[in-house]
């Protein structure tokens, strides 16, 4: 089993607390007359946050590069917001990455100070991300990274959607370079669904990454919400 790291998100008094806090912010794109699927978006977004980690802006002296070290210097956190119509095309316009599901289209920025957010992203609605699947999700593909919802846990979809998020991440920096070479030319491939109680209480136990939420919002600090289940780090 490969190490991995501190999960992002821990509870616990942290170094990180004294440095700088910056926040990735992600809109999802939520039509009144055709919103996404609820797995699609969970999903759509932890890809998202993959893409950012790996474009070549992200990296060495690329022009986000600066903005992510002092993000993961600091708590990593995410911060969801919900776009429609004239407010997803304005969003569109600010340096970032769109990334589309089956249904779902999520755009994430590079970090930004806790209070520096651009008008047209300050603007926009946390709350009012509710989202169903029309059918229940099909049974993941096992060879592919997995990750695991926490079955005891009852979150919106914004806030799922960043859990998913920090779960790619910790696996992202547990892979080696080339696993995160392959998954990335393969486009970064996932499914996220919610575990069995008996399944989650192996993957707590299992040495994979795991979220702990740091209980900013909506659960309680410590609740462990996701396993990133990478075939690589099994």
């Amino acid at each position: 089993m490969s190490d991995v790291p501190i999960p992002a998100e821990s509870p616990l008094p942290s170094p990180r607390d004294e440095a700088p806090q910056y926040v990735l912010p992600l809109v999802v794109r939520l039509e009144r007359d055709a919103p996404p699927a609820r797995t699609d978006a969970l999903e759509t977004s932890a890809r998202a946050v993959l893409a950012l980690l790996g474009d070549e802006r992200a990296l060495g002296d690329g022009e986000w590069a600066e903005a992510v070290r002092n993000w993961e210097d600091a708590r990593i956190r995410k911060v969801v917001r919900r776009a429609r119509g004239a407010e997803w095309r304005r969003a569109g316009t600010l340096p970032g990455i769109t990334v589309t599901g089956s249904s779902a289209e999520v755009r994430v920025f590079p970090p930004i100070p806790l209070d520096g957010w651009p008008k047209d992203l300050a603007k926009l609605q946390v709350s009012g991300t509710e989202l169903d699947d029309p059918e229940p999700p099909s049974a993941p593909d096992r060879t592919a990274p997995v990750l695991w919802l926490n079955p005891d846990l009852a979150m919106s979809a914004g806030k799922t959607m960043a859990q998913t998020g920090h779960a790619a991440q910790l696996a992202w920096w547990a892979l080696p370079d080339t696993a995160r070479t392959a998954w990335r030319t393969a486009g970064y491939p996932l499914s996220v669904r919610t575990a069995t109680p008996a399944e989650w209480t192996r993957l707590t136990h299992s040495g994979l990454p795991l979220v702990r939420d740091a209980g900013f919002t909506e659960i309680a600090p410590g609740s462990c919400t996701v396993v990133a289940d990478h075939p690589a780090l099994r």
